[in-house]
């Protein structure tokens, strides 16, 4: 059912966004040229001429076209399912951006026509933004709402019994809205009969043909562990021959990153263990290109408001108003990393071997408001402008606790092949302070792994909206 329907799905997806775009262009005209000159503040533009509506629209001809071809190219038509609503969200702002600058390269180069308002054109940027963004919403939970009740339900059959196996479901489980449907799994050493978080062992391997001609399955999921590696070319031969789209969840998820790096070694396919963007000398530059230029652009911009928090912790309890501690950055070196003191003086012996805790007694008064609103971490926009940090990467950790963690959590010492940053990926996500440890490390490993500018950029702009209260901070 999933198959059939695909195809009339996207078409209707593009008809809307079609409609979609035309209406939100006639609505931006309006609010340009007919609401706007009534506000006080653009009382100026009354009574100024403008192109009449019906000579604007002509340009929906060119307009509506390039639109969808980026909406595309940005993959705001691919699947959403198992996918982050953040990632949605930013590739509409960029298609949207994308856009901008091909509306205007249409009005100045192919219809030379250099009179158009650049501020309709900024209107209906911002407003196809927000319109496009709440349509996808509103999809998007009509159909998880058809998918929590069994339809647009894909069928899946899992081969093979593992960690990865585990894992798979224990997505599915958690997001319903996906809209999955686990027939069950096929393993030569679990039981017949055996479940998984209600998930039945159907057969063994050596059933998959006949279970597969004996059903109707949308994906089959390959997650055989590494003991059973000898059986793939079989099953993959016998995947390909029913024509059901066919995925490789490999048992060895703690090895390879997320998006691994592959090589075409005269035609061996070879992929990398660790893929780190970031050690690519141009992503360097570009990185800490943008680095300085924010921590300069941070500093101008937060020099009161931190001269308000030194003047504040300077005068309401004794010691001095920095504070500097020990953290491990690139290449594990160690660095001062500097805040606002927060806390009653204390030895460096005590400092070190612990974290703030419920209650703790040590915050003072203006140290407990500013650790909350993470303005406490101000000054280390100084670290970031001489190159221990960066504004975006993963939160750097005192020697003794790095001592500590790279020997209980795998592949820990990985996030050091990158700068620390103020904020990160993690810290959105509510992984700041005294949370999981684990989690912490699943997310910032994620990030060295899949790093781009547009990555840093998304969160810095999410860091905007929801990463400077610190709900964790005590």
């Amino acid at each position: 059912m999933i198959k059939s329907n695909q195809k009339t799905f996207n078409l209707l997806h593009i008809l809307f966004d079609a409609a979609l775009i035309g209406g939100t262009y006639c609505l931006s005209f309006l609010i340009r040229f007919h609401i706007l000159p009534l506000l006080p503040m653009f009382m100026e533009d009354a009574g100024k001429s403008h192109y009449e509506f019906v000579y604007m629209a002509g340009y929906l001809i060119y307009l509506i076209p390039g639109y969808l071809i980026i909406y595309q190219a940005t993959g705001l038509y691919k699947p959403k399912r198992g996918k982050s609503n953040r990632l949605d969200f930013w590739n509409n702002i960029k298609a949207n951006l994308l856009g901008l600058m091909y509306f205007n390269t249409v009005i100045t180069i192919i219809t030379h026509d250099f009179y158009v308002s650049r501020g309709f054109s900024i209107v209906f940027t911002v407003l196809n933004i927000f319109t496009s963004y709440i349509f996808r919403k509103i999809l998007q939970s009509i159909l998880s709402t058809m998918r929590k009740k069994g339809r647009n339900i894909k069928h899946v059959l899992i081969v093979g019994y593992s960690k990865a196996a585990e894992g798979y479901i224990d997505r599915i489980r958690a997001n319903p809205q996906w809209g999955y449907y686990v027939y069950g799994i096929l393993d030569d050493i679990m039981e017949k009969g055996t479940q998984y978080r209600k998930i039945p062992v159907v057969g063994s391997l050596d059933d998959l043909s006949d279970i597969i001609l004996a059903n109707q399955f949308d994906e089959i999921a390959i997650t055989v562990s590494i003991s059973k590696y000898d059986s793939l070319t079989e099953i993959v031969k016998i995947c390909e021959k029913s024509g059901i789209h066919t995925k490789f969840i490999p048992d060895f998820r703690n090895i390879i990153p997320t998006l691994p790096y592959m090589e075409d070694l005269a035609g061996l396919p070879v992929i990398n263990i660790r893929n780190v963007p970031l050690s690519n000398s141009w992503n360097k530059l570009v990185k800490r290109s943008m680095d300085i230029f924010g921590a300069i652009v941070g500093i101008l911009l937060f020099s009161i408001p931190m001269l308000l928090v030194a003047f504040f912790v300077k005068f309401t309890s004794p010691g001095p108003v920095l504070f500097k501690q020990s953290r491990v950055g690139l290449g594990n070196k160690t660095f001062n990393m500097y805040k606002f003191r927060s806390m009653t003086v204390q030895s460096e012996k005590k400092e070190k071997l612990a974290w703030t805790t419920v209650g703790d007694t040590r915050v003072t008064g203006v140290g407990k408001f500013i650790r909350k609103t993470s303005l406490d971490e101000l000054p280390q926009f100084f670290n970031v402008l001489v190159g221990n940090m960066s504004l975006v990467g993963p939160r750097p950790e005192r020697p003794h606790f790095v001592e500590k963690f790279k020997e209980e959590i795998p592949r820990y010492m990985v996030k050091h092949q990158v700068r620390p940053g103020m904020t990160g990926w993690a810290q959105i996500n509510g992984y700041r302070g005294d949370t999981s440890i684990p989690k912490r490390i699943e997310h910032d490993l994620y990030y060295v792994e899949n790093w781009t500018l547009e990555f840093d950029i998304m969160i810095l702009f999410l860091t905007i909206f929801r990463g400077f209260i610190n709900r964790n901070a005590y």
